[in-house]
């Protein structure tokens, strides 16, 4: 599918959020099939790729600007927490590649024609944070250098999104931004090797001194306040005016869901029958057991309605075309941390009294648990930061992060 610079892609065949979940959960089996090799390899099996692609996963929020279907937070929601219950890593990466397609829908038609033009499934890796160096040229051109950690799905991905601090050529800070690279000119460094989300081959990338054409590049305070030109825009691409830094924390919880999910369904699996080694118990008869599965599906379930509630009020408030006031922006800082601080600890349970079938490298509720807490490590999902934060707004003290 060819895209028109400057013009919109109209899908006839745009599916429906019913359908999309549906593709997702097509997969899930195949997925889970695939995640021990995604942990061996340390990325993506390009078999989970193409099935990614295959049902077009990426493209839920991507805008039709970009190729994509437009859809709603909430999609996004129902189908990265489904394909998180057959592969974590899976789940994770697609939600990342969601959350720059949804990015991209900020830039240039002409950098989206140079993306998306010739294949609408394409993967964008990103690290957002300023990270790098980038001075502007007399000729409206940018020199970007830099090291950028934490490219997840960068493997599998033909264009990048850096953030970088913005310098003029005197050395004066202008600006911080996103500039948008093709794979081509980026080096990969085999450095992912960790204890959790170890498939989503999130590794560290380095470029040296490139020229990025102007049509590239994106102001991050610019976004962050809603003051793009897109913003303003009377089209009818209305989840591109959502608030960017909800839209992109809550891409990073939802993988955390359907990893939950499977761990519940997991843990349903090997306990009932199992004895409860050095007592009379076989374990789901055994009290102690009913108690801790009933708290930890209540967390996973209230973590779910968290997220989802937050999807709502991101649709809502873009759908009005207007910003997010600055409390409800604190509070959903906070619940996405919150939600993944349940769901870590309602997996914790589980893989607790699971007994030593928990720990089997073959099974996956290992692997969650490991998952789990790697996401609650993500610089966004801090549950203390957010809490810092949302309650500075509530005492009438202000943000203390533009990242919000």
């Amino acid at each position: 599918m060819q895209l028109a610079a400057g013009k919109r892609v109209a899908h006839a065949d745009t599916p429906t959020a019913e359908e999309m979940k549906a593709r997702a959960r097509s997969i899930v089996e195949d997925l889970k099939k695939l995640a021990p090799e995604a942990d061996r390899l340390r990325r993506l099996p390009e078999q989970s790729v193409a099935l990614l692609k295959g049902q077009h996963l990426g493209r839920v929020i991507q805008p039709r600007s970009c190729g994509g279907y437009g859809l709603s937070m909430r999609s996004h929601v129902d189908v990265v927490s489904t394909v998180g219950e057959g592969c974590g890593a899976s789940a994770w990466v697609l939600a990342v590649i969601h959350a720059h397609n949804w990015l991209m829908g900020h830039l240039p038609a002409s950098a989206q024609q140079e993306v998306y033009g010739s294949d609408p499934d394409m993967f964008v890796s990103a690290v957002i944070g300023p990270r790098g160096k980038a001075i502007k040229q007399a000729n409206g051109t940018y020199r970007l250098s830099g090291v950028w950690p934490f490219a997840s799905g960068c493997d599998h991905a033909g264009w990048f999104l850096f953030g970088a601090e913005v310098f003029d050529q005197s050395g004066a800070k202008i600006d911080e931004a996103d500039l948008l690279v093709p794979a081509s000119q980026v080096q990969i460094l085999d450095d992912w090797h960790v204890a959790g989300l170890q498939g989503t081959g999130s590794s560290t990338v380095k470029i040296a001194d490139i020229e990025v054409p102007g049509h590239r590049y994106l102001s991050l305070p610019r976004l962050l306040e809603s003051e793009l030109p897109t913003f303003k825009s009377g089209d009818d691409e209305w989840l591109t005016r959502a608030q960017a830094t909800p839209v992109l924390g809550l891409c990073i919880t939802t993988a955390a869901l359907g990893i939950a999910r499977a761990a519940l369904a997991e843990f349903l699996r090997i306990v009932p029958g199992k004895k409860v080694t050095y007592t009379n118990h076989i374990a789901d008869e055994w009290i102690p057991t009913h108690v801790a599965l009933g708290e930890a599906a209540a967390m996973i379930h209230a973590a779910g309605l968290v997220l989802y509630r937050i999807a709502d009020d991101i649709d809502e408030w873009a759908r009005r075309g207007e910003k997010m006031p600055m409390e409800l922006r604190g509070r959903i800082r906070m619940d996405c941390g919150y939600a993944v601080r349940l769901l870590s600890d309602a997996v914790d349970k589980l893989f607790i009294n699971a007994g030593a079938s928990g720990l089997n490298l073959k099974g996956s509720m290992q692997r969650a648990a490991r998952d789990l807490k790697a996401i609650n490590m993500h610089g966004l999902l801090l549950m203390e930061t957010g809490a810092e934060i949302y309650g500075r707004i509530l005492l009438g003290k202000g943000s203390n992060t533009p990242i919000i």
